[in-house]
C-alpha cells in the first residue's frame, strides 16, 4: 500500500573504494544524514532496482529542497544485492559501514530477510517498498524486533484476492498454478490456491519452476497436457515472459494471470505479442493518485516514467523522514515508535502501520497488457 509532498532532483549512486569510510566520518561529524536504498541494481531484475533508485533519489531531492530532516541534508547511498540472498548481508554490512541510519529496501524478500538481521543488530531502521513475503514481518515480530516495516502489501493478501477472483470467474473451468521456487513464489501460490479451493475450484496442475532458466518448454508441455483454461503464475516477469511465449508457441491458449511482479513494460518487451491479454494484480495505479500528481509530473519531465515500485520507494523515504521529524531523532527505535503512532500522508496516500510493521490498507485490482503496455482491466 494526503497532504504536502516533498518534490525535486536526485542524488548519486554507488560509492567508490574509500567513500564508505568518508560517508561514515561525515555522518559522525554531523554534516549530513546518510540513508540508503538497496535492491537489484544489476541482473535480471535490474528494472526494479532502477525504479527503487529513482524513487529514493527523487524523495531525497525533494526533502532536501524543503530543508532536509532535522535541519540537515540527506545523502543517499546505493547498495546492489542483485536480489541474491547470499549477497544481501554483505550489502547491508556495507551500507551500515557507510553510516546509513535508514535503508529503503531491499527489493526481494530473498534479500530483505537476511539483510534485516544486519540492520537489527546495527540499530538501522528498514522500510522495504516491495518485499511482500509475510515471513519478513511475522518473523521479526516474533523476535521482538520493532524497526522493520514495509509500504507494500503482503503475498498472502494478494494471493487471497487472486484466488477468490479466479474461483468466481473460472467456476467449473480448469485452472493451473505455476510458481517460482523462491521466497516469493511459494507463499503467493499457497495463498492463491487456498483461496481458490475455498471458493470451490480445484487446480488441475500445481508445479514449481527454477528461476533464472532460459528454457521452460518442460513446464509448458505439462500445461499443454493439463489443458487449462487459465494459468496463474506466481513469479517474476522474466520467467513469465518466457513461459507465455512458449505457451503460445506450443498452442496453449490459456489466459495467463500473475501478480504485481509483472508490473513493468519490460515484460511486454520480452514476451512480445504473447504479452497481450496477460493480467496481473496490483494495488491500484499509484500514478493516478492526486497525492502523486506532482512527483509523477516532475519525473516525467525528466524523461522517466514512474512505473512499478518507483512511488513505493519514494514513499518509504518520505514516511521515514516525516517520522524522524516527529521523533526529533534519527534513532531507529524512536522513529519506529513514531511510525506506529499515527497515519501518515504520503505520495501513495495515507499509510498506517500495524504492530508488525505492515500497512493496514490494500486495494487490489486487475491490470492487463495490450499493445506493449498495460492499463486497468476494468473488472
Amino acid at each position: 500500500m494526503k497532504r504536502k509532498l516533498l518534490s525535486a532532483v536526485l542524488l548519486s549512486a554507488v560509492a567508490l573504494a574509500g567513500c564508505g569510510a568518508l560517508a561514515k566520518t561525515a555522518a559522525a561529524e554531523g554534516s549530513d544524514i546518510v540513508i540508503a536504498a538497496a535492491g537489484p541494481m544489476t541482473g535480471d531484475l535490474a528494472v526494479f532496482g532502477i525504479q527503487m533508485r529513482r524513487g529514493a533519489q527523487k524523495a531525497v531531492a525533494d526533502i532536501n529542497a524543503a530543508g532536509g530532516v532535522l535541519g540537515k541534508q540527506l545523502r543517499l547511498e546505493i547498495g546492489d544485492d542483485g536480489c541474491k540472498r547470499k549477497r544481501a548481508p554483505d550489502v547491508a554490512d556495507d551500507l551500515v559501514e557507510r553510516g546509513a541510519v535508514f535503508v529503503d529496501g531491499h527489493f526481494c524478500s530473498d534479500a530483505s530477510i537476511p539483510a534485516s538481521s544486519v540492520y537489527q543488530a546495527a540499530h538501522v531502521l528498514q522500510i522495504t517498498p516491495s518485499s511482500s513475503n509475510p515471513a519478513l514481518t511475522e518473523d521479526a515480530a516474533s523476535k521482538g524486533w520493532k524497526t522493520l516495516f514495509r509500504v507494500c502489501s503482503r503475498d498472502d493478501r494478494e494471493g487471497e484476492f487472486a484466488g477468490k477472483w479466479l474461483s468466481e470467474h473460472y467456476r467449473g473451468k480448469r485452472v493451473a498454478i505455476v510458481y517460482e521456487r523462491s521466497l516469493y513464489g511459494p507463499m503467493l501460490a499457497i495463498a492463491m490456491r487456498s483461496a481458490m479451493n475455498a471458493g470451490g475450484l480445484s487446480e488441475v496442475l500445481y508445479e514449481g519452476i527454477g528461476p533464472g532458466q532460459r528454457d521452460y518448454s518442460g513446464i509448458v508441455s505439462k500445461l499443454k497436457e493439463a489443458n487449462p483454461d487459465a494459468v496463474y503464475f506466481a513469479g517474476h516477469h522474466p520467467e513469465a515472459a518466457l513461459i507465455v511465449r512458449e505457451m503460445r508457441a506450443q498452442g496453449v491458449q490459456a489466459a495467463l494471470f500473475g501478480s504485481d511482479a509483472l508490473e513493468t513494460n519490460e515484460f511486454a518487451t520480452q514476451a512480445g505479442a504473447a504479452a497481450d491479454g496477460v493480467m496481473f494484480t496490483r494495488d491500484g495505479d499509484l500514478r493516478d493518485l492526486p497525492t502523486a500528481r506532482q512527483v509523477v509530473a516532475a519525473l516525467r519531465q525528466e524523461g522517466y516514467e514512474p512505473e512499478g515500485y518507483t512511488l513505493y520507494s519514494y514513499a518509504a523515504v518520505q514516511v521515514w523522514a516525516l517520522a524522524a521529524a516527529k521523533a526529533g531523532s534519527t534513532d531507529a527505535a524512536k522513529v519506529a515508535d513514531a511510525l506506529r503512532s499515527q497515519p501518515w500522508d504520503t505520495v501513495i496516500g495515507t499509510l498506517q502501520f500495524d504492530a508488525k510493521g505492515d500497512p493496514t490498507r490494500q486495494n487490489y485490482v486487475w491490470y492487463v497488457f495490450k499493445n506493449g503496455g498495460y492499463g486497468p482491466a476494468g473488472m
